[in-house]
């Protein structure tokens, strides 16, 4: 185990800001992520756990010890019936487990196929796609705690899920190492299609009947075309949450704005899709000094050149500002925003 000083955090983000860590160290086993932590502590420091960077921007630089995990091991604790139980650890490549699981014909995951990161920063953002989220498949959640060094083990109940966000993301915060994540799936198919862009796909590819292997290429067919690849376009996908609205609002709203896509919630309320409210507020496809709106979809934020996530929050700062002029709604970024400038 290496702990690195003053190291460079630019290719460790998907919006390839610069920024440095006072420390960063990559661990890929239990003892070390233990070893780490006894030296962050003995150093002062707080430990900021970082996986592929896709769902944060960095402000400025980084006061603490930057741990990456690089264990990948996935391992299988039961097979009941239909039922099947893995444990996955924080470092696999996310999309890559989607791939693997297909392979071994445990079902569920296809619907999250192709979103970045790793498995252990999938439960902070509860991750969803295309009608799915996670919190559907989470039995269990295993961590650390930096302070203490203790280990423990969350149950689905205890991680809190709701829309993009969870406990890691709320009263547990920096305060824990996520280690594994155990997922339940299952070797019986059951495809979600609700989602309208996914059947549409489906459709187009005259597939009537499709089967999970099907629903994962669709997937991956939609997102391709729809948002940018980081490698090329600097950005972390979605920038802003969904909105979700009273239902008087959303009645008022949609007097208003006849045009405006609506989505019930199970309490009476309507999520708006924030994008349409991006280009709508004229948004989509500008650009400020080194930042802009993607052209193609509203939702993404691009670093075409700027060194600095200070322009990126500024840019999503005059987003924010103009769409609760003109609609009198609050967008509420998803990715987490750390740094000296944030």
């Amino acid at each position: 185990m290496q702990i690195l000083r003053a190291e460079s955090l630019r290719a460790r983000n998907t919006l390839h800001l610069e920024s440095h860590a006072k420390a960063l160290v990559e661990v890929s086993s239990g003892a070390q992520l233990s070893a780490a932590l006894d030296w962050a502590r003995a150093e002062g420091l707080p430990v900021l756990p970082l996986g592929s960077g896709s769902n944060v921007v960095l402000a400025g630089d980084i006061d603490a010890l930057v741990v990456c995990q690089r264990g990948s091991a996935i391992d299988v604790l039961s097979e009941q019936g239909d039922s099947v139980m893995l444990r996955v650890a924080a470092g696999h490549d996310w999309h890559a487990l989607v791939e693997q699981s297909l392979a071994r014909g445990y079902y569920g995951l296809e619907n999250l196929a192709l979103i970045p990161g790793t498995v252990g920063a999938a439960p902070i953002q509860n991750i969803g796609a295309y009608g799915v989220e996670l919190e559907r498949f989470v039995a269990a959640v295993h961590a650390v705690e930096t302070a203490s060094g203790r280990a423990l083990t969350l149950s689905a109940g205890d991680c809190g899920f709701a829309y993009r966000d969870s406990v890691f993301k709320r009263e547990l915060r920096d305060k824990l190492v996520i280690t594994a994540v155990d997922l339940r799936l299952s070797r019986r198919p059951a495809p979600e299609l609700a989602y309208p862009a996914l059947r549409s796909e489906l459709e187009r590819a005259g597939i009537r009947d499709p089967g999970p292997e099907d629903v994962f290429r669709a997937v991956v067919a939609v997102r391709s075309r729809r948002l940018p690849d980081p490698a090329r376009e600097p950005n972390v996908g979605s920038f802003f949450k969904n909105p979700v609205v009273a239902a008087a609002v959303a009645a008022a709203l949609q007097e208003q704005y006849p045009d405006m896509p609506l989505y019930p919630q199970a309490d009476g309320g309507a999520k708006v899709p924030a994008a349409w409210l991006i280009e709508r507020a004229g948004w989509k496809g500008r650009r400020r000094g080194g930042v802009g709106v993607h052209p193609g979809h509203a939702l993404v934020l691009v670093n075409y050149g700027s060194d600095a996530g200070a322009d990126i929050l500024a840019l999503a700062e005059e987003i924010r500002a103009a769409v609760a002029s003109r609609f009198t709604i609050a967008l509420e970024p998803e990715p987490r925003i750390y740094g000296d400038q944030a």
